[in-house]
């Protein structure tokens, strides 16, 4: 099994908050009002009542909601891998099945699935928590599953300077199960391979404590 972005018209400059380019957070606070109101008006564009009983709250549930799923936006890999230990440890550490929730760029729609890490440190650990708190920093803001992967593959070599690292992620995709080819079935499987992990006999061992083949 392979486990491998004539007339000119001049308009007022508006001032909106934008999505960083460098490193995907964005640059400015959650505004709760605009999202309300940009909630209201999708609701008036399918042709709701956005004021009948079981809808009035909905525009302020749903920007709620938007700032909890999106709230990796607003956090930095630094802030959830500041916690290391100097053991002196060399040797293969693996966290399986951690849970993805997650929402596809394009059409904003959850993919969910699980993420295994694997690091060989360089002498330094992390809390195996703290593993898991960094799949819901990139996994909580829109993205692609690609992404996804080597966004977390490459932060744990940024911050912790680990030998090797291997970051698998298998998901299933509602943009394709809900809608398009609605085939429920599908499912995603992305890597990224870092270091001492790109090694064979050391990867297929990762792979294999992985997936217990």
């Amino acid at each position: 099994m392979k486990l491998r972005n004539h007339h000119v018209v001049r308009r007022p400059r508006v001032t909106i908050n934008k999505v960083s380019v460098t490193d995907g957070r964005a640059s400015g606070p959650y505004d709760q009002e605009r999202a309300e109101k940009a909630v209201r008006e999708l609701l008036l564009a399918l042709g709701e009542d956005p004021d009948r009983d079981g809808l009035k709250e909905t525009p302020a549930r749903v920007a709620r909601a938007m700032k909890e799923n999106f709230g990796g936006l607003w956090q930095s890999p630094e802030e959830v891998l500041t916690t290391t230990f100097d053991i002196g440890h060399e040797e293969l550490v693996i966290v399986r099945d951690i849970e993805v929730f997650s929402h596809c760029e394009h059409h904003l729609t959850p993919f969910h699935g699980v993420a295994h890490i694997g690091y060989i440190p360089r002498g330094k650990i992390t809390g195996l928590s703290k593993l898991a708190r960094l799949v819901d920093v990139y996994a909580k803001r829109p993205q692609v599953q690609e992404r996804l992967t080597t966004q977390i593959a490459d932060a744990l070599v940024d911050i912790l300077n680990p030998l090797g690292v291997i970051v698998i992620i298998d998901c299933e995709h509602l943009c394709m199960s809900m809608r398009g080819v609605k085939k429920s079935q599908a499912r995603t499987t992305t890597s990224a391979v870092r270091g001492a992990l790109q090694n064979a006999a050391t990867r297929a061992e990762a792979i294999s404590l992985i997936t217990h083949r």
